[in-house]
């Protein structure tokens, strides 16, 4: 690996954790000191050692390591890489597609890091543009796909979706409260006001069940299929947590974990980096029929006895070929108010459940939903802000 000059080589560092941040990396001043007294230590005789050495001080979460990896081939001169990083950033002019293509957001943050003094500037016109047939850029956003999303976009679509609440119907619940106009007579209340009056005149004091929305579940799949859209989704589910009570959040690949308190820090970023550490099968297989299994055998009596609402996020592809999966999902779905299963994949207009999972999963549930943009994410909103239809009776 060439060197060049000292003086030179630290400042590309510099440029490199520049284009991380930019491609959406925490990188701080602080880690590019590190990242240079760490490369001084290891030496950059080996590319090896150099790439690892900055892998160490730059990554930190598992979903993390894609983007590094392409920043770092790209930005060190991989020549096949490079190649296609300009095939991307270039009018498209015919051939086949290259086999691995490059992250948006690393060629977006490569284009800007180039210099623009050496293009020229266009002179300055006038264009009057005919809006009357275009859409505003909040529309635009409403409609964007979250895996084709640039850096810009994503930052809004995080804005846009700590803003948002989901409003639960609210379902009546077995404790009472005072109401005149209630059904039920309240004893007690209707004693205690004869004694201060004498019984006369005799006042029946009444009460109605209170109403309040139910528990939210939420299942959320962090497998390698899902992991494009798994970090959008938790920010929603964080949105929530910290706007109700009674939200509990697991996440699942091959095993279960349950991050309920981990989201109840208010930074975002710091909750997400709790979970990154916490749990260690990002990116990995799923086993849905055996994470159900086992959060009904763990988790089912102590969350779902008050008629929780359950929201379960996963594109329905499992390791295990659905191996169990109609067994547990059919005890959720009878423990349950309401199994809504939200899966990224039903935003293609010709998708059929062809997946043994998908197959053994969809008949258990009471929706299915797709979850892919933000206008997905409010017509969630609106549908549960409707009272849930009357479940049917299972036969034996």
């Amino acid at each position: 690996m060439e060197a060049g000059a000292p003086g030179r080589f630290a400042e590309n560092i510099m440029h490199f954790a520049r284009v991380l941040r930019t491609a959406g990396l925490p990188v701080g001043p602080s880690r590019v000191l590190d990242a240079m007294e760490a490369v001084a230590v290891a030496g950059i005789q080996r590319r090896d050692d150099f790439y690892w050495t900055l892998h160490a001080v730059f990554v930190h979460r598992r979903e993390q390591r894609e983007l590094f990896d392409q920043a770092f081939h790209v930005f060190w001169r991989d020549p096949k890489l490079l190649e296609q990083m300009m095939r991307l950033l270039l009018p498209s002019i015919g051939g086949a597609e290259p086999k691995q293509q490059i992250n948006r957001r690393i060629a977006e943050a490569l284009a800007a890091g180039q210099s623009n003094a050496e293009k020229p500037k266009p002179e300055e016109e006038e264009i009057e543009l005919d809006a009357a047939m275009t859409f505003s850029d909040a529309e635009q956003l409403r409609h964007q796909d979250f895996e084709a999303m640039s850096i810009d976009e994503m930052r809004r679509a995080r804005q846009a979706i700590a803003r948002m609440r989901l409003p639960l119907a609210e379902v009546a619940t077995r404790r009472l409260r005072p109401d005149p106009r209630g059904r039920r007579i309240d004893l007690r209340a209707t004693l205690r006001s004869a004694m201060r009056t004498g019984g006369h005149p005799l006042r029946l004091e009444r009460r109605e069940p209170r109403r309040r929305p139910p528990p939210l579940v939420i299942l959320c799949d962090i497998s390698g299929s899902m992991s494009r859209y798994s970090r959008m989704l938790l920010h929603f589910v964080h949105a929530l947590a910290n706007d109700r009570d009674r939200v509990h959040t697991f996440v699942f690949g091959t095993r279960l974990t349950n991050i309920t308190r981990l989201l109840k820090q208010r930074d975002v970023d710091a909750a997400l980096n709790r979970i990154g550490t916490a749990v260690d099968d990002w990116s990995g297989g799923t086993r849905i029929g055996a994470v159900l299994e086992q959060f009904n055998r763990l988790w089912s009596r102590r969350l779902l006895g008050q008629g929780a609402v359950v929201l379960l996020i996963t594109d329905g592809l499992d390791r295990d070929a659905g191996e169990g999966l109609a067994a547990a999902a059919e005890r959720l779905h009878k423990s349950c108010r309401r199994l809504i299963w939200l899966n990224p994949l039903l935003r293609w207009e010709g998708f059929e459940p062809k997946s043994r999972g998908a197959q053994a999963l969809l008949p258990e549930v009471d929706e299915f939903r797709p979850v892919h943009n933000l206008e997905s994410l409010g017509a969630l909103a609106e549908a549960l802000s409707r009272p849930a239809p009357p479940k049917p009776r299972h036969q034996s």
